[in-house]
Formats: structure tokens, sequence, C-alpha cells
């Protein structure tokens, strides 16, 4: 696809980042479609940007309060141009803490489709899988080293 292309679906995640930083459910929930599915660490499943705002609103003003999310996309993939398959990875700093909480990271696979009416890339799919990475502990702490390289370049 085009840089063009690339360049959007950067720019939603990072969107998505910053409603989480700014602990802003309606801007986290922006990236997504009207009718997105979102699929939690815990296997909840929220539907549409509506469900996504409110809910993360209500995590931001009570669990995750304070907290700061860091990430990046590692890959993305375009089956067929209009569809992009995206890979990415994140880590939290919860509030009062200074650095990443390694049992918090998280590897995302999203699908975000580019709308023919508006020619706007949007979430459609979004699932967050807690990587634990059982038996190997190394892996848990070459992820964490990563996501706090994020954190220190910028």
């Amino acid at each position: 696809m085009s840089n063009k292309d690339m360049i959007a679906l950067q720019a939603l995640y990072r969107k998505k980042i910053e409603g989480w930083n700014e602990a802003d459910g309606q801007k986290f929930a922006e990236p997504y479609s009207e009718d997105a599915d979102f699929i939690g660490f815990d296997g909840t499943h929220l539907s549409g940007r509506c469900e996504i705002a409110e809910f993360h609103q209500m995590l931001f003003d009570k669990f995750l309060k304070g907290s700061l999310l860091i990430g990046k996309i590692k890959s993305i993939k375009f089956p067929i141009p209009n569809v992009a398959i995206i890979v990415a990875i994140s880590g939290t700093i919860e509030a009062n803490q200074t650095g990443i909480n390694p049992e918090r990271n998280s590897i995302h696979t999203i699908v975000a489709i580019n709308h023919k009416d508006s020619k706007q890339w949007y979430f459609t799919a979004f699932q967050n899988t807690r990587a634990t990475y059982m038996g190997r502990p190394e892996k848990t702490a070459q992820l964490t080293q990563e996501i706090e390289q994020l954190r220190k370049s910028g």
C-alpha cells in the first residue's frame, strides 16, 4: 500500500495511545469504526465505538487512573487494498510507578478498514493478548526492554 496509508494507520494507533494517556475514553475510541469489535485481555467483548469509549472511560476513572500506555506497531499487512492487519506491542506504567509492569505487556492484533465513502481508516477489530510467554522469562524481559526503549526514545 501507499506510504500515506501507513502514515494514517500509525496516526490511528498513536491517537488511541494518546487517548489512554489523557484518560479520555472518547479520544481512545475515535480510531474505531462505529461497529468495531474490541476484545480485551480478559476476554471482555465490546461492540462499537460508543461502548469502547464508555467502558474505557470507566477504566480510566477507576482501575487505570494515572496509568500510561506505551506501544508501537510492529507490522502492517494489506491482504486487500482497503484492509490492513496490524500487529503491535504495548506496555503499561501504572499510577505512582516509574517503570513498565511486565505482567501487563500485550500483543495487539488489529484489523483496519478504509471506508470507501470517507476514504478514512478505522480499526474494526481489536484483540489484546497479554504476553506471558509461559516458561520463557527471557522473552518477557526482551519485550519489556523493547517497550522501555520506546519510552526513552520519545
